[in-house]
């Protein structure tokens, strides 16, 4: 698998300069060379895992506690209004 100048040309529109885009081919490459060796490694009959070391997830009681604290929760905030925060708009 590997990508060419043309490919990365067409992803990049215009961002890139020619020696920019000549890089980036040459690591995009490199990339994907590595990921193939990756799929080589045989990991049959190895389950899949979300961290080296065994853990469990950390559970809470699942127990009922007041509720309807809005005007408190929203009582230190700098601006609120009808039990919301009001932030800044962030322009686009």
């Amino acid at each position: 698998m590997s990508i060419d100048i043309a490919t990365i040309r067409r992803i990049a529109r215009l961002a890139l300069s020619e020696d920019e885009a000549e890089k980036m081919c040459g690591e995009l490459n490199e990339i994907l060379n590595f990921i193939e060796q990756l799929l080589e490694v045989d990991v049959e009959g190895i389950p899949p895992m979300t961290s080296v070391v065994p853990t469990t997830m950390k559970m809470r009681q699942d127990v009922v506690t007041e509720s309807n604290h809005a005007e408190e929760i929203v009582a230190n905030a700098p601006l609120s209004e009808r039990n919301f925060f009001l932030v800044p708009k962030i322009p686009e």
